[in-house]
């Protein structure tokens, strides 16, 4: 198996968290390119992952355009993607889906109801969300958004961040200062109870990748 994963990040202070310890732990490299900065890599068969970022799908910068071109084309081989935040919604976009305004922006820890009748508070700060895609399967809704979650075949998309552990939304409220809603008191428990679901989901999808 080839144990390379390719990263798609889209602003300097939304790194891979969560994401970097699980490969680490597993021996997965991570392939890392600024897509803001116009750093696309070569198409591949192989898994990718496209995280969030303070951009609208619907009104995106022009480096944006290349990155849907270039998601599509991954796509269109049949290589897997998960989609966070920004990343989701490119997703579903470039499945068939619709990008809207939310009426409220949905920030800090949220309860995450998923299809299986389980439950998890994770972190998100977003203005905009998705519809499920055609063909596509809803995994996890909140009270803010009915659509938190979706599988399409070997893709799928998060509108929550299970990657944001404690020393990322440090990092993210020094970045943004006042404009950051993330909390500024650090819960551990919440973050271990995300960090062990979104290790355990990752591995899933991985192994079927």
């Amino acid at each position: 198996m080839n144990n390379t994963l390719t990263v798609l990040q889209h602003h300097p202070a939304e790194e891979i968290g969560e994401l970097g310890v699980w490969a680490v732990q597993h021996g997965i490299a991570l392939d890392i390119h600024r897509a803001d900065l116009g750093e696309l890599p070569e198409t591949t068969h192989g898994p990718c992952v496209l995280l969030g970022g303070p951009h609208a799908v619907n009104d995106g910068p022009e480096w944006m355009q290349r990155e849907r071109a270039w998601l599509c084309a991954q796509i269109a081989l049949g290589s897997p993607v998960l989609g966070i935040c920004l990343g989701a919604q490119l997703l579903a976009d470039a499945l068939g889906s619709r990008i809207h305004r939310l009426e409220h922006t949905e920030t800090g820890w949220t309860r995450i109801d998923f299809v299986d009748g389980s439950q998890l508070d994770a972190l998100q700060w977003h203005e905009d969300a998705f519809t499920v895609p055609p063909n596509g399967r809803l995994l996890a809704s909140s009270d803010a958004c009915a659509q938190q979650m979706f599988e399409v075949g070997p893709h799928v998309g998060m509108q929550f961040h299970p990657e944001w552990n404690a020393a990322l939304v440090d990092a993210l409220n020094a970045h943004f200062g006042d404009e950051s809603p993330l909390p500024r008191q650090t819960d551990m428990a919440k973050h271990r109870r995300v960090a062990v679901w979104f290790h355990a989901w990752l591995s899933r999808w991985w192994m079927r990748a």
